[in-house]
C-alpha cells in the first residue's frame, strides 16, 4: 500500500474511533495497523486495528471497518510448534453495524455480500448481524469474514492470543502483515 493511501485511511479510521468514543493514546494513533490484505484494493478489502493488549493468554483489540469494507474470510491456529491451539476471539460492535459470516447453514438473503471478484476465497455463509453493543464468540479454527455495514463500524475483539501472522485465509493471495511503500 502507498504511503498517501495509508495516510489518508488513517484519518478516516481515527474519526470513526471519535465517533465511538474510543479515546487512544498518540501512540496508538500513530501505531495504527492498516491491512489491505496485500490486494491493494483497501475500499473493499480491508482492516484498520490497534492492539492494546497481546500476551500469552488474552489480547484485546479496537478495529474499524470503512463503509462496506470486508476482512476476507480466514480462521485462527492451531500452531502446535509454538503451543497454540487458536484464537477465540468475542467480537463486540462499538458502532455502525457488522455483518459477520460462519460456518454452517447459508443465510437466504444475507445483508452483505462477498466482494465483486473475490468470491472463490468466501465459504462461510451463515450470517449473524451485530449492531452497536451486541457481540458474538467464535472458537478456535471457525472459518470467518466480516464486513461492515454502509455506516462502517467499530469492533472490539477480545481474545485468547494474537497470532495474526499464522491465519490460515481461504483465498491463498491474502497476505495478512501489511507493507506501506513510500
Amino acid at each position: 500500500m502507498k504511503k498517501e493511501v495509508y495516510e489518508k485511511v488513517r484519518r478516516q479510521v481515527l474519526d470513526y474511533y471519535e465517533k465511538a468514543h474510543i479515546v487512544l493514546t498518540k501512540e496508538e494513533k500513530d501505531n495504527i495497523e492498516i491491512a489491505d490484505f496485500g490486494l491493494n484494493d483497501i475500499e473493499h478489502i480491508g482492516l484498520s486495528l490497534v492492539i492494546f493488549v497481546n500476551t500469552e493468554r488474552c489480547c484485546a483489540k479496537e478495529m474499524v471497518l470503512l463503509p462496506g469494507q470486508t476482512c476476507p474470510e480466514h480462521r485462527h491456529g492451531p500452531v502446535p510448534e509454538l503451543n497454540y491451539e487458536g484464537k477465540e476471539e468475542t467480537f463486540r460492535c462499538r458502532y455502525g453495524t457488522v455483518y459477520l459470516y460462519v460456518e454452517g447453514d447459508k443465510t437466504k438473503k444475507p445483508e452483505g455480500s462477498v466482494p465483486k471478484g473475490y468470491e472463490a476465497g468466501y465459504t462461510a455463509g451463515h450470517e449473524i448481524v451485530l449492531n452497536a453493543g451486541e457481540q458474538y464468540t467464535l472458537y478456535p479454527g471457525t472459518k470467518h469474514w466480516f464486513q461492515a455495514g454502509p455506516h462502517g463500524a467499530v469492533i472490539s475483539e477480545f481474545s485468547t492470543r494474537s497470532l495474526d501472522e499464522f491465519d490460515v485465509f481461504t483465498d491463498p493471495d491474502i497476505k495478512r502483515i501489511p507493507t506501506v511503500e513510500d
